[in-house]
């Protein structure tokens, strides 16, 4: 049985202006769901550029990594986003690259690696609400399939597309809550930010 993709175009979504700016990175996946209207975006989040010469391309110097979002059709905000970031003073760059995509009711998950490992906080910052998790050496992907209770194996069936949907109607339902921290106690409470080029085969 052939499965047709929805026609929805990227410049009918929220994600039209973040992918003007260059900021959707490495996409996985950059294209309409299984669900219509729904526009998919895995890859990286650009936060912060690096000035450039002329017309040479220089990566990013601040990325969002492993980034899982979805936008519909019509709207001017996204309702689901998760990342992995490297340190958690990196949520207000995220939050300035998404601008006005953010929204009071839309789920946002970053996976910080320099947060206490047990450890779960909810962080309101630029009008929007901030899931922010530790990261136990796994990928976002699996951390997020624990957090929201969808088991591996039934969406190792499905395409890449037809996974991102899944988590993302789950994510959208989650409504457990953690311990409320503003910004700047994130910022006491986070640890040191590992080297992320250590250990790493020369």
């Amino acid at each position: 049985m052939t499965v047709t993709l929805d026609k929805t175009t990227i410049d009918q979504t929220a994600f039209a202006a973040l992918d003007a700016a260059k900021r959707l990175q490495n996409p996985v996946l950059k294209a309409p769901t299984h669900k219509p209207g729904r526009f998919g975006f895995r890859g990286e989040l650009a936060l912060r550029f690096s000035q450039q010469m002329a017309d040479e391309a220089r990566p990013p110097e601040l990325t969002c990594d492993q980034v899982m979002a979805i936008a519909q059709a019509g709207e001017t905000t996204i309702p689901f986003f998760t990342g992995y970031l490297l340190s958690f003073e990196h949520l207000k760059d995220v939050a300035e690259a998404l601008g006005s995509t953010l929204t009071a009711g839309g789920k946002y998950f970053l996976f910080c690696n320099n947060m206490d490992i047990s450890k779960k906080y909810q962080v309101p910052f630029k009008g929007a609400m901030f899931y922010v998790l530790p990261i136990d050496e796994a990928t976002v992907y699996n951390e997020l399939l624990d957090l929201l209770y969808l088991e591996k194996n039934e969406l190792k069936k499905l395409d890449t597309a037809a996974k991102l949907d899944a988590i993302a109607d789950a994510a959208m339902k989650f409504d457990v809550t953690f311990d409320m921290i503003t910004y700047s106690e994130g910022l006491e409470l986070m640890g040191p930010v590992r080297n992320p080029n250590e250990n790493r085969p020369v």
